[in-house]
């Protein structure tokens, strides 16, 4: 399988501002994205980081890693999809004339994921699904304690389940935003919104945090000191 590694990692960030360039235990957070790239992939000219900042360009060149091109404006606002900047890298190299069968998503926000988790979640690809997809068992059971308000304001079991007890419940899961293995063909037939064919990688809880607010940083920075990671690393 030939796939190609992308970084989106766009200068804009709300929640935590410059989050991307940001030192997380002594090291830039995207620094995390990258380093589990580079120990999976056997060559840096397949990992892309998508960028539309100055800024995280030099950072990453400076690390060692050339950056291809500038994420246009357009691309880069807060209402920009994952699916456009995806197209968009694709077709960057499709004119370079390097075509790939499938795109390893690694989300910078998810710094506890490591080269293993990758590999695995590889494993699992095959040209019959549109996409493997990691995720978390989910903390709250929709079975068991999400409600939704009636007609009438009263609260209702989103799902339907004569539940007694939590354990009783079917699992579900939760996207961790950690890794996304996609089907090339896939992506260019059809919007990931209407993939169906989605195979799970199942990830622990300690190893999903995604960083979207000052909270989950600092559980992160609390997290990889307890496990010393960082720049040693």
């Amino acid at each position: 399988m030939k796939a190609l590694f992308l970084i989106p990692a766009r200068g804009g960030s709300k929640g935590i501002p410059g989050k991307n360039r940001k030192l997380l235990a002594g090291k830039p957070l995207i620094c995390y994205a990258i380093d589990a790239a580079r120990e999976v992939c056997a060559s840096d000219e397949d990992i892309c980081v998508s960028t539309d900042d100055e800024e995280i360009i030099g950072l990453v060149e400076d690390y060692g890693l050339k950056v291809p091109f500038r994420r246009p404006a357009e691309l880069s606002q807060d209402h920009s999809g994952s699916y456009e900047v995806i197209v968009h890298a694709l077709e960057y190299y499709k004119e370079q004339g390097k075509e790939f069968d499938a795109v390893v998503l690694l989300q910078p926000t998810s710094p506890l994921r490591t080269a293993t988790h990758v590999r695995e979640a590889m494993e699992l690809y095959s040209t019959d699904c549109d996409m493997v997809v990691s995720v978390a068992e989910a903390k709250s059971n929709p079975y068991y304690v999400m409600f939704q308000e009636d007609e009438n304001g009263f609260l209702q079991h989103i799902l339907n389940g004569n539940f007694v007890r939590r354990q009783d419940c079917p699992t579900v899961y939760e996207y961790n935003g950690a890794v996304y293995v996609m089907n090339v063909r896939s992506l260019q037939e059809k919007h990931l919104s209407e993939f169906t064919n989605n195979r799970k990688y199942v990830m622990p809880a300690s190893a999903s945090i995604d960083l979207d607010t000052p909270d989950d940083w600092e559980y992160a920075e609390y997290l990889m000191q307890r496990k010393g990671k960082g720049e040693r690393s």
